[in-house]
């Protein structure tokens, strides 16, 4: 089970050709890209909320840290 060959491609080429239509396929490639747009923007999204969360939790924890430490020396 490698990769495809050409002449699967042009199976699944004309397979889509007849069953959506010429018309269809930009419709479908548009909407599909659409998706996958909003998707990479969700996940930027996420990954930005996680380091901004990151940086809260060591700017909540340093001051602590600090804290407990000028109690110790005292």
């Amino acid at each position: 089970m490698g990769s495809f060959g050409a002449m699967e491609i042009v199976i699944v080429v004309l397979f889509v050709l007849l069953f959506f239509g010429a018309k269809r396929i930009p419709e479908l490639a548009r909407g599909i890209g659409q998706g996958i747009q909003e998707f990479r923007k969700a996940s930027d999204d996420i990954k930005k909320e996680i380091d901004r969360g990151r940086e809260d939790i060591k700017d909540s924890t340093r001051p602590t840290q600090r804290k407990e430490e000028e109690t110790e020396n005292k």
